[in-house]
């Protein structure tokens, strides 16, 4: 595969150019207050280094699942606002998305100005199955940055969807990898090609079905595959435990236990667990046994002795990948697993191990428990993408900015 970069459409010249960049830019709002800002932050760079070299920036970003229509609560405006203080410049928020105000605001924009259109999904066509609508929403994006205009995708965590700012641009205009996509990407190759071992993946998360592609295809290639967070009590229930009222996908039983027979001696399970009495903050609490979890309780996160186990495993191990928090983090009585594991990781980073978070909670829960981002080697944008990759699946945004497909 052969992909232009962010370095190749600078050395080009974008000065007096309209440039249109795909970003991520889908954080976490409460109320309208954003909580973490780790995307906003991972996604300036790009923008950034095209406005300083004179280019008329123009992105695009989509905030939420607003169904193809406006959604006042979606509005990419408390978004324009953080990214403009991460970049120290003014960043324009369009009223629409390729309408009369973007087409206006585009127009007038001068070199280095930077201008964010209103949330993409407004727009059913961004989503759509149909290739035709698709497309006539990339052209009217192609109209804000001009015949001589160029794409640039930097938004890792869609290029798994075949999307019309994500996907049909990128047959319209020149396109290039940003910096964050092509960091991403060499990451996860990393994760795939000549991996040094031993090789330790955590999964967590709340549903085995989420996450069965990439245990089909990463536990034969790892030495080890720790499974933790709300999935683990269907793997649980799979060795014949009961599980009291924690969460369990009873269809997802025998399929556990077949990976339990062929991976016995890879899959790693708690042997513990903080159990409650209901699912909240305050919530009564005990750790118990995992055999051992009274009727009517739920599992919450995994105890203190499945922490002291997994993180002997992780310490020693020279590549980690880790996606999905070991329990409720958000409660600070149920966050203890998730900080065990991550803090394991980070010595791990520290004895020289190649150790990568993979977006989503687990990158969440990095910021929410105060822990050094700096400690480990990588941290993505993208969960849904970076799972798609290591399980072998093609991912569209990517696969359209293959030069090579084009000769």
């Amino acid at each position: 595969m052969t992909v232009k970069t962010l370095q190749d459409l600078l050395a080009d010249g974008v000065a007096g150019r309209g440039v249109l960049v795909r970003s991520d830019l889908n954080v976490p709002l409460d109320n309208g207050v954003i909580t973490d800002p780790g995307r906003i932050i991972a996604s300036a760079p790009t923008i950034r280094a095209l406005a300083e070299a004179g280019a008329k920036v123009v992105v695009t970003a989509h905030l939420g699942r607003p169904k193809g229509e406006p959604d006042p609560a979606l509005s990419l405006a408390p978004v324009a606002d953080r990214l403009g203080e991460e970049l120290g410049r003014n960043v324009q928020l369009a009223g629409d998305v390729v309408g009369q105000d973007a087409l206006a605001r585009s127009e007038g924009l001068t070199d280095g100005d930077v201008l964010l259109l209103e949330n993409i999904r407004f727009d059913p066509r961004e989503t759509s199955k149909d290739d035709a609508q698709r497309a006539k929403l990339a052209v009217a994006l192609v109209e804000l940055v001009g015949d001589d205009g160029a794409f640039v995708s930097d938004g890792f965590g869609v290029v798994h969807r075949k999307q019309a700012s994500v996907y049909d641009v990128a047959k319209l205009l020149p396109h290039y990898a940003g910096t964050l996509v092509a960091a991403e990407v060499d990451v996860l190759a990393k994760l795939t090609e000549n991996t040094e071992r031993p090789y330790a993946v955590v999964l967590g998360g709340s549903k085995v079905s989420d996450k069965l592609a990439v245990i089909e295809a990463l536990a034969p290639k790892v030495d080890t595959l720790v499974i933790g967070g709300g999935m683990c009590f269907t793997f649980l229930a799979a060795q014949g435990l009961s599980v009291g009222s924690s969460l369990l996908q009873e269809e997802m039983i025998d399929t556990c236990t077949q990976l339990l027979e062929r991976y016995a001696d890879v899959i790693h399970l708690p042997r513990d667990i903080v159990a409650a009495a209901a699912f909240g903050a305050d919530a009564e609490a005990k750790i118990v046994p995992a055999n051992e979890i009274p009727d009517g309780w739920m599992g919450l996160d995994i105890g203190p002795e499945s922490v002291d186990r997994f993180a002997a495993l992780l310490t020693e191990a020279r590549t980690v990948f880790w996606n999905g928090p070991m329990g409720v983090f958000e409660f600070e009585k149920f966050a203890a697993g998730t900080r065990g594991v991550a803090e394991a990781i980070v010595t791990a980073t520290g004895k020289g191990a190649f150790t990568v978070v993979g977006g989503g909670d687990s990158a969440a829960a990095v910021r929410a428990l105060g822990l050094p981002e700096d400690g480990f080697s990588h941290i993505s944008t993208g969960g849904g993408a970076s799972l798609e990759y290591l399980e072998g699946k093609e991912l569209p945004g990517i696969s359209v900015l293959d030069e090579t497909e084009e000769t």
